[in-house]
């Protein structure tokens, strides 16, 4: 790590830091398509584009620092989330959402899990990378936030029974502060937590920027058993340099800590033989992608297979301070090093299919063009700001040996309504049917709509293709094929 003046302004500029949100625009995080009429793109461009674009991972809006989480036989994606409208200097993150899925691929939108400045009375109202495990029979929550009544960043810890919060403070205050880290210089050295728990029900809390700290947890997950202790940052343990974004993780008898190194970030990671160290210099596993300034790994095992999760400003429109985020799989060499690790377009293959026979929420996808997500009281998350052109892939979806013959779409409508159009393997692709959505009333006032289809058997991707008039089509809850 440089200690000079320069290399140190350099890293400080580049905390996260609570400005003033203008309310977002409402399009588009993708390529504006709607806006011209479909005849003009080639079918060729629209299937190298789209069809088998799947990173990032989520395009309905920006994620970062991804948390991934198994629990019960489902992937749980917790992320940061950027606002549309962060500005080039600065990062403006305010909430955590959540994304499930059983297969890799089609993800289900959960939308916001925990806003820290709902949350936290003592937060000055900015996120930071986070991490939620699960542990006791509940789920605890652990970010980094401003702190109001000490100085700089500090770690706080929510609590939930379910994945999907409400998640509550249960402390009041921070569970971390500047001023408890005895060894910090500076005022954001409380950045990135991640937790460990080891076989033997042992808990772990590690955390920093241009530092790296660990302190175990008491058993209730809330507060520390002892004193804080500080890793020195020397190229033995962290080879050129440790910046932030820590993750533990036990594989057999040997135990891993990711990292991001550098500004721009890489990620290289260390091993040790126990969750407290010495920790030795495994090497670098990812470069740094494109032109995003920061990068947070996020590991899992799932299904037996190995994954990386990481971010870019892969979206268009997005930028250092508007990330995304995407998953690799990866495999241990023999000797338990990791390999290098690129980004790949296509992402990951499937781990599963996707029964069409259950009722399946509209935000479940692999790939969308266009479309946002709101959520309410009533329906929870659902698919907006639906328009001409607009679409959603689903991979992967399994009609079985005896097909199906109906189609189920719940919808609302407050304008003059559009179509939903069923194609398989590309948005040219065999059409099997077709619903016109007509104006319900109100964009609440929701509706199931039914359609005949044409037999399918077998495995495909399926392709909900929207079209109509100028403006907003109707809002999207949910669909089901019989």
């Amino acid at each position: 790590m440089n200690s000079n003046a320069s290399t140190y302004a350099l890293k400080i500029h580049r905390v996260k830091q609570l400005v003033p949100v203008r309310k977002p625009y409402r399009k588009r995080s993708l390529f504006p398509l709607s806006k011209y009429p479909v005849f003009i793109l080639t079918a060729s461009l629209w299937l190298a584009l789209n069809c088998a674009a799947q990173h990032p991972i989520v395009q309905t809006i920006f994620t970062a620092d991804p948390a991934p989480l198994v629990h019960d036989g489902i992937l749980y994606l917790y992320t940061g989330h950027d606002e549309d409208d962060a500005p080039d200097s600065r990062f403006v993150m305010h909430d955590y959402q959540c994304f499930t899925t059983t297969d890799m691929v089609n993800w289900t939108h959960h939308g916001v899990v925990l806003d820290v400045r709902k949350a936290f009375e003592w937060s000055g109202g900015d996120a930071n990378a986070a991490q939620c495990i699960h542990q006791n029979g509940k789920f605890y929550y652990y970010v980094s936030t401003a702190d109001k009544t000490h100085p700089g960043v500090a770690l706080g810890v929510a609590v939930s029974d379910s994945p999907f919060g409400p998640f509550k403070d249960v402390l009041g205050h921070a569970l971390v502060t500047n001023d408890q880290t005895k060894y910090a210089r500076h005022g954001w050295d409380d950045l990135d937590p991640t937790v460990f728990i080891d076989n033997d029900g042992r808990a772990f809390l590690y955390w920093g920027n241009n530092a790296c700290y660990f302190a175990e947890l008491n058993e209730d997950m809330i507060s520390l058993k002892g004193d804080i202790s500080n890793i020195p940052l020397t190229k033995e343990a962290f080879g050129p340099d440790f910046e932030e974004a820590p993750w533990l993780y036990r594989r057999g008898e040997q135990y891993y800590l990711w990292y991001a190194s550098g500004i721009p970030e890489s990620i290289h990671y260390a091993v040790a033989n126990n969750p407290v160290g010495p920790w030795h210099y495994g090497g670098e596993v990812m470069d740094i992608q494109e032109t995003s300034g920061s990068n947070h790994p996020g590991i899992i095992d799932y299904k037996g297979r190995s994954y990386l999760f990481y971010q870019t400003d892969s979206l268009p429109n997005g930028i250092d301070k508007r990330r995304s985020v995407c998953v690799e799989e990866f495999k241990y060499n023999p000797d338990g090093s990791v390999p290098r690790i690129s980004r790949s377009a296509e992402g990951v293959k499937p781990a599963g299919l996707l029964n069409p026979r259950i009722q399946t929420e509209a935000e479940t996808m692999a790939w969308s063009q266009g479309v946002k997500t709101e959520k309410n009281d009533t329906v929870g998350v659902y698919v907006s700001d639906i328009d001409n052109a607009d679409y959603i892939r689903v991979r992967d979806v399994d009609f079985g040996i005896q097909g199906a013959g109906q189609f189920w779409a719940r919808v609302s409508c407050g304008s003059e309504g559009g179509r939903i159009d069923l194609r398989l393997g590309s948005p040219y692709g065999r059409l099997l049917g077709r619903i016109q959505v007509k104006n319900t009333g109100g964009w609440q006032n929701w509706e199931t709509l039914s359609c005949r289809i044409r037999k399918v058997t077998g495995v495909y991707d399926l392709y909900l293709i929207f079209s109509g008039g100028n403006g907003e089509l109707f809002h999207f809850d949910w669909w089901k094929f019989e």
